[in-house]
């Protein structure tokens, strides 16, 4: 199971815009699912999720998506770079999302399913970094 900084809530930055706190609440929501392969596909509401339904999860809370993609489409995703509040990084094989500076993802964290982490691995070459339009 998950225990300390894990398993708790991301809280929004005072600043963050409307938006970008729904995305970090609705991420709230799934961070202790379990992991499930091709979970959060077919609907955004699953009983685990992988690591791009984590992420269409999360962005649907902010409206950024209107249904859940695979990692793959996240790689021509919105606009390309990293952006001020939200970030997403994929690649053919994985990805996570950067929200207000916390990571959210299905790996490096305590548990096998999505969780929040402080340590931004490397992205060098091996990652897309995109984002919405003026978040």
């Amino acid at each position: 199971g998950r225990s300390g900084a894990h398993a708790r809530k991301a809280i929004p930055p005072t600043a963050a815009p409307a938006r970008v706190e729904r995305v970090i609440r609705w991420a709230n929501r799934i961070r202790n699912k379990p992991y499930r392969y091709g979970g959060g596909h077919g609907s955004f509401f699953d009983s685990g999720y992988d690591c791009s339904g984590t992420v269409s999860f999360a962005l649907r809370g902010g409206r950024f998506v209107s249904s859940p993609m695979p990692s793959g489409s996240y790689i021509g995703w919105g606009k390309p770079g990293r952006g001020k509040w939200i970030t997403t990084y994929a690649n053919g094989g994985h990805m996570y999302l950067v929200v207000a500076g916390l990571r959210f993802d299905t790996a490096n964290t305590a548990g096998d399913g999505p969780g929040w982490s402080r340590s931004l691995r490397s992205t060098a070459g091996s990652f897309t970094a995109r984002h919405p339009r003026g978040h």
